[in-house]
């Protein structure tokens, strides 16, 4: 009996490796400018620590940084040439021919604002790359028309420290071309 368990067990771990394998050109390759000066960059790559690029240096993870200003840097990674600003981030990810996608700048503050659409309304927002949820100010529910006061109550800890939430199910985001449906929410009372 303990053999054919073990017979069952090595085609689903020989699965599980070919699928990592698969997945493996998906994965994105994220680049951020620290600091700019003439022909060195400071750049964080994938989340990693800081650290100075010289042009035509190529860092561990392919990215190639071909020249640099105080004002600018060139890189490529991804098989892509990509110019990037002070505190401007990037990313290159794999995606099929035909899906949408939204190119999204840094503002001077280093900030991706948009105006997007929230079950059918037009929101002004900023898009927060990091977050696990999305998170409205009470005044932005309202303006999207949502009753987040029917939303399962609750506490979330902010950089402003911990304040209360209504958990809630959007019906609706929408930016550019790209749309999700039925996405959870974290309504903040009183902003």
């Amino acid at each position: 009996m303990k053999a054919v368990l073990m017979k069952w067990k090595r085609p689903y771990f020989s699965l599980i490796s070919l699928a990592l394998l698969i997945a493996a050109p998906a994965l994105a390759t994220e680049v951020n400018i620290v600091g700019l000066t003439a022909g060195k960059a400071v750049v964080t790559i994938n989340g990693g620590a800081a650290r100075v690029m010289r042009a035509g240096e190529t860092s561990p993870e392919g990215v190639k940084l071909i020249s640099a200003t105080s004002d600018a840097a060139v890189f490529v990674f991804d098989n892509q040439r990509r110019t990037l600003h002070l505190g401007q981030a990037i990313a290159a990810t794999y995606r099929e021919k035909g899906l949408p996608k939204v190119v999204l700048t840094a503002n001077a503050q280093g900030h991706f604002l948009t105006t997007g659409r929230i079950n059918g309304r037009s929101i002004r927002f900023l898009v927060d790359t990091g977050a696990s949820l999305v998170t409205l100010s009470s005044l932005q529910a309202n303006q999207a028309g949502i009753d987040y006061r029917r939303g399962t109550p609750g506490r979330m800890a902010t950089a402003n420290g911990v304040v209360p939430v209504y958990r809630v199910s959007l019906d609706t985001i929408r930016v550019n071309g790209i749309t999700l449906h039925q996405v959870d929410a974290a309504i903040i009372s009183g902003g």
